[in-house]
Protein backbone atom coordinates (compact mmCIF):
# COMPACT_ATOMS: atom_id res chain seq x y z
CA UNK A 1 0.00 0.00 0.00
CA UNK A 2 1.29 3.43 -1.08
CA UNK A 3 1.81 5.90 1.78
CA UNK A 4 0.46 9.42 1.49
CA UNK A 5 2.25 11.18 4.18
CA UNK A 6 5.89 11.75 2.20
CA UNK A 7 7.82 14.85 1.39
CA UNK A 8 7.84 15.32 -2.84
CA UNK A 9 10.78 15.10 -5.26
CA UNK A 10 12.59 18.15 -5.29
CA UNK A 11 11.28 19.73 -1.85
CA UNK A 12 13.91 21.25 0.74
CA UNK A 13 13.12 19.25 4.12
CA UNK A 14 14.52 19.98 7.47
CA UNK A 15 16.34 16.35 8.86
CA UNK A 16 18.11 15.13 11.98
CA UNK A 17 21.10 12.91 11.44
CA UNK A 18 20.34 9.56 13.38
CA UNK A 19 22.67 7.25 12.05
CA UNK A 20 26.34 8.01 10.07
CA UNK A 21 27.81 4.53 8.25
CA UNK A 22 30.76 4.49 5.49
CA UNK A 23 28.22 4.63 2.75
CA UNK A 24 25.80 6.80 3.84
CA UNK A 25 23.67 8.56 6.04
CA UNK A 26 20.00 7.84 7.94
CA UNK A 27 18.09 10.58 9.00
CA UNK A 28 14.68 11.55 10.14
CA UNK A 29 12.27 14.17 8.45
CA UNK A 30 10.85 16.70 11.45
CA UNK A 31 8.13 17.98 9.33
CA UNK A 32 6.88 14.45 8.57
CA UNK A 33 6.59 12.88 11.98
CA UNK A 34 10.10 11.68 12.31
CA UNK A 35 10.10 9.68 8.99
CA UNK A 36 13.16 7.91 7.81
CA UNK A 37 15.04 9.44 5.03
CA UNK A 38 18.72 8.65 3.42
CA UNK A 39 21.36 10.25 2.16
CA UNK A 40 24.05 8.12 0.05
CA UNK A 41 27.81 9.20 0.98
CA UNK A 42 27.85 10.48 -3.01
CA UNK A 43 24.95 13.12 -2.06
CA UNK A 44 27.03 14.02 1.28
CA UNK A 45 29.33 16.67 -0.74
CA UNK A 46 30.95 17.81 -4.36
CA UNK A 47 33.83 15.97 -4.93
CA UNK A 48 35.61 13.04 -3.43
CA UNK A 49 34.40 12.36 0.49
CA UNK A 50 37.26 10.72 2.17
CA UNK A 51 35.17 10.89 5.52
CA UNK A 52 31.58 11.47 5.22
CA UNK A 53 31.80 12.26 9.30
CA UNK A 54 34.33 15.52 8.34
CA UNK A 55 31.01 16.68 6.49
CA UNK A 56 27.61 15.43 9.02
CA UNK A 57 27.41 13.62 12.20
CA UNK A 58 24.80 12.06 14.71
CA UNK A 59 22.56 14.70 16.61
CA UNK A 60 22.95 17.46 13.34
CA UNK A 61 19.80 19.16 12.40
CA UNK A 62 20.14 20.34 8.31
CA UNK A 63 18.43 20.80 5.16
CA UNK A 64 18.02 18.35 2.47
CA UNK A 65 16.57 17.91 -1.05
CA UNK A 66 14.30 14.93 -2.00
CA UNK A 67 15.85 13.25 -4.50
CA UNK A 68 13.75 10.31 -4.91
CA UNK A 69 10.47 9.24 -3.43
CA UNK A 70 9.24 5.11 -3.66
CA UNK A 71 5.66 5.93 -2.36
CA UNK A 72 5.44 1.42 -2.15
CA UNK A 73 8.13 1.17 -0.32
CA UNK A 74 8.01 4.75 1.89
CA UNK A 75 11.66 5.00 0.87
CA UNK A 76 13.14 8.26 0.58
CA UNK A 77 16.44 9.11 -0.89
CA UNK A 78 18.03 12.55 -0.34
CA UNK A 79 21.21 14.99 -0.74
CA UNK A 80 22.59 17.54 1.29
CA UNK A 81 25.42 18.60 -2.27
CA UNK A 82 22.36 20.15 -3.96
CA UNK A 83 21.54 22.77 -1.09
CA UNK A 84 23.26 25.90 -0.93
CA UNK A 85 23.82 28.26 2.17
CA UNK A 86 21.22 30.83 1.45
CA UNK A 87 18.40 27.68 1.00
CA UNK A 88 19.75 26.22 4.54
CA UNK A 89 19.08 29.82 6.15
CA UNK A 90 16.16 30.06 4.74
CA UNK A 91 14.70 26.80 5.11
CA UNK A 92 16.04 26.20 9.17
CA UNK A 93 13.97 29.59 9.88
CA UNK A 94 10.94 28.59 8.25
CA UNK A 95 11.22 25.55 10.00
CA UNK A 96 11.76 27.46 13.26
CA UNK A 97 8.87 29.80 12.29
CA UNK A 98 6.36 27.08 12.07
CA UNK A 99 7.41 25.27 15.40
CA UNK A 100 6.70 28.98 17.10
CA UNK A 101 3.22 29.09 15.63
CA UNK A 102 2.02 25.51 16.25
CA UNK A 103 3.27 26.35 20.29
CA UNK A 104 1.42 29.76 20.04
CA UNK A 105 -1.77 28.09 18.27
CA UNK A 106 -1.44 25.35 21.30
CA UNK A 107 -2.06 28.54 23.75
CA UNK A 108 -4.69 29.97 21.99
CA UNK A 109 -6.79 25.86 21.92
CA UNK A 110 -5.90 25.48 25.32
CA UNK A 111 -7.49 28.74 26.08
CA UNK A 112 -10.96 28.15 24.09
CA UNK A 113 -10.87 24.65 24.47
CA UNK A 114 -10.35 23.07 21.10
CA UNK A 115 -8.51 20.27 19.90
CA UNK A 116 -6.14 20.95 17.28
CA UNK A 117 -7.67 18.28 15.17
CA UNK A 118 -11.26 19.60 15.45
CA UNK A 119 -9.33 23.55 14.77
CA UNK A 120 -8.01 22.50 11.76
CA UNK A 121 -10.85 20.65 10.25
CA UNK A 122 -13.34 23.45 10.63
CA UNK A 123 -11.15 26.41 10.33
CA UNK A 124 -7.70 25.67 10.01
CA UNK A 125 -6.32 24.00 7.00
CA UNK A 126 -8.57 26.84 5.55
CA UNK A 127 -6.52 29.22 6.92
CA UNK A 128 -3.34 27.69 6.25
CA UNK A 129 -3.72 27.07 2.54
CA UNK A 130 -5.13 30.88 1.70
CA UNK A 131 -1.73 32.14 3.85
CA UNK A 132 0.55 29.31 2.63
CA UNK A 133 1.81 28.38 6.36
CA UNK A 134 0.42 28.58 9.90
CA UNK A 135 3.17 31.04 10.84
CA UNK A 136 1.58 33.18 7.84
CA UNK A 137 -2.04 33.31 8.98
CA UNK A 138 0.05 34.83 12.22
CA UNK A 139 1.30 37.71 9.96
CA UNK A 140 -2.19 37.79 8.62
CA UNK A 141 -3.99 38.33 12.00
CA UNK A 142 -1.53 40.96 13.04
CA UNK A 143 -2.49 43.35 9.79
CA UNK A 144 -5.89 42.11 8.71
CA UNK A 145 -8.16 41.46 11.77
CA UNK A 146 -11.28 41.53 9.70
CA UNK A 147 -10.23 40.36 6.62
CA UNK A 148 -8.31 37.18 8.27
CA UNK A 149 -11.53 34.90 8.31
CA UNK A 150 -14.76 36.13 8.33
CA UNK A 151 -16.17 33.24 8.33
CA UNK A 152 -15.52 32.62 11.56
CA UNK A 153 -15.67 36.42 13.06
CA UNK A 154 -17.86 35.47 15.98
CA UNK A 155 -15.66 32.73 17.06
CA UNK A 156 -13.40 33.39 20.52
CA UNK A 157 -10.72 31.23 19.49
CA UNK A 158 -9.98 34.55 16.56
CA UNK A 159 -10.32 36.64 18.98
CA UNK A 160 -7.67 34.65 21.33
CA UNK A 161 -5.76 34.04 17.85
CA UNK A 162 -5.60 37.83 16.99
CA UNK A 163 -4.67 38.93 20.54
CA UNK A 164 -1.94 36.50 20.48
CA UNK A 165 -0.31 37.42 17.66
CA UNK A 166 -0.19 40.93 17.59
CA UNK A 167 2.11 39.98 21.05
CA UNK A 168 4.14 37.95 19.74
CA UNK A 169 4.45 38.62 15.98
CA UNK A 170 6.20 41.58 14.18
CA UNK A 171 5.36 41.89 10.87
CA UNK A 172 7.82 41.38 8.26
CA UNK A 173 9.34 44.45 6.51
CA UNK A 174 11.32 44.87 3.66
CA UNK A 175 13.35 47.97 2.62
CA UNK A 176 13.99 49.60 -0.95
CA UNK A 177 16.94 51.52 -2.09
CA UNK A 178 18.35 53.99 -4.54
CA UNK A 179 19.66 57.17 -5.51
CA UNK A 180 18.32 60.43 -7.31
CA UNK A 181 20.40 62.46 -9.18
CA UNK A 182 19.06 66.25 -8.86
CA UNK A 183 20.10 69.34 -10.63
CA UNK A 184 19.08 72.64 -11.23
CA UNK A 185 20.94 75.69 -12.15
CA UNK A 186 20.59 79.30 -10.65
CA UNK A 187 20.62 80.66 -7.53
CA UNK A 188 17.34 79.23 -6.37
CA UNK A 189 18.91 76.15 -7.69
CA UNK A 190 19.02 74.02 -4.21
CA UNK A 191 15.13 75.80 -3.44
CA UNK A 192 14.03 73.90 -6.88
CA UNK A 193 15.69 70.62 -4.96
CA UNK A 194 14.31 71.31 -2.11
CA UNK A 195 10.57 71.80 -3.56
CA UNK A 196 11.17 68.66 -5.65
CA UNK A 197 11.64 66.39 -2.54
CA UNK A 198 9.09 68.16 -0.63
CA UNK A 199 6.84 66.47 -3.07
CA UNK A 200 7.25 63.21 -1.41
CA UNK A 201 6.05 64.19 2.25
CA UNK A 202 3.04 62.54 1.58
CA UNK A 203 4.46 58.91 1.15
CA UNK A 204 4.86 57.89 4.51
CA UNK A 205 7.28 55.15 3.57
CA UNK A 206 9.82 57.36 1.85
CA UNK A 207 12.41 58.17 3.26
CA UNK A 208 15.39 60.86 1.48
CA UNK A 209 18.72 61.96 3.06
CA UNK A 210 21.55 64.32 1.48
CA UNK A 211 24.60 62.38 0.54
CA UNK A 212 26.72 65.01 -1.66
CA UNK A 213 25.44 67.05 -4.56
CA UNK A 214 23.96 65.64 -6.47
CA UNK A 215 23.02 62.73 -5.04
CA UNK A 216 19.86 61.71 -3.10
CA UNK A 217 19.41 58.76 -0.92
CA UNK A 218 16.20 57.45 -1.12
CA UNK A 219 14.33 54.50 1.23
CA UNK A 220 10.93 52.63 1.05
CA UNK A 221 9.93 50.92 3.00
CA UNK A 222 6.91 47.87 3.79
CA UNK A 223 5.56 44.60 4.27
CA UNK A 224 5.61 43.41 0.12
CA UNK A 225 8.61 43.68 -2.08
CA UNK A 226 6.79 44.34 -5.10
CA UNK A 227 4.05 47.12 -3.54
CA UNK A 228 7.52 49.00 -2.24
CA UNK A 229 9.68 49.00 -5.38
CA UNK A 230 6.52 50.48 -7.06
CA UNK A 231 6.55 52.74 -4.33
CA UNK A 232 9.95 53.96 -4.61
CA UNK A 233 9.95 54.22 -8.41
CA UNK A 234 6.25 56.14 -7.86
CA UNK A 235 8.11 58.90 -5.36
CA UNK A 236 10.90 58.78 -7.52
CA UNK A 237 9.32 59.84 -10.70
CA UNK A 238 7.24 62.84 -8.92
CA UNK A 239 10.36 64.01 -7.76
CA UNK A 240 12.06 63.60 -11.38
CA UNK A 241 9.01 65.63 -13.07
CA UNK A 242 9.13 68.35 -10.19
CA UNK A 243 12.39 69.17 -11.00
CA UNK A 244 12.75 69.18 -14.66
CA UNK A 245 9.16 71.70 -15.05
CA UNK A 246 11.37 74.23 -13.37
CA UNK A 247 14.35 73.51 -16.04
CA UNK A 248 16.48 70.64 -13.82
CA UNK A 249 17.48 67.51 -14.44
CA UNK A 250 16.54 64.38 -12.32
CA UNK A 251 17.31 60.08 -12.32
CA UNK A 252 17.20 57.86 -10.21
CA UNK A 253 19.28 54.13 -10.26
CA UNK A 254 18.19 51.56 -7.57
CA UNK A 255 20.28 50.42 -5.35
CA UNK A 256 21.79 46.65 -6.95
CA UNK A 257 21.49 43.75 -4.54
Amino acid sequence: MADDNLPEEGELVVATVQDVKNFGAFVSLDEYGGREGFIHIAEVASGWVKYIRDHIREGQKTVCKVIKVDPEKGHVDLSLKHVNEHQKREKIQMWKDEQRADRLLQIVLERVGLSKEDWLEKWGNVLVERYGTLYGVLEGATEEEEELFPEASKEKWLREFISIAKENIVPPKVSVEGCLILSASGKDGILKIKGALGEVKRFRNIYIAYVGAPHYRIVATGKDYKATEESIRKASDIVIKAITSNGGTGEFLKEKK
